[in-house]
């Protein structure tokens, strides 16, 4: 058995990988931070270096 501890940050232009210990969650879908899960009307980038979301 395989237990998933990391994933692709649910943010469609994101290229974020993020531990879901650390994620936002948020309508069951898992975020590396509040501007990716909020589809960044208030934060325009995740802030992480070189996604470019």
């Amino acid at each position: 058995m395989t237990t998933v501890n990391q994933m692709k940050c649910a943010c469609p232009s994101c290229l974020c990988i993020v531990s879901l210990e650390n994620a936002i969650l948020k309508e069951g879908k898992y975020y590396c931070s509040d501007g990716c899960a909020e589809g960044h009307q208030n934060i325009q980038g995740c802030g992480h270096q070189g996604c470019g979301c």
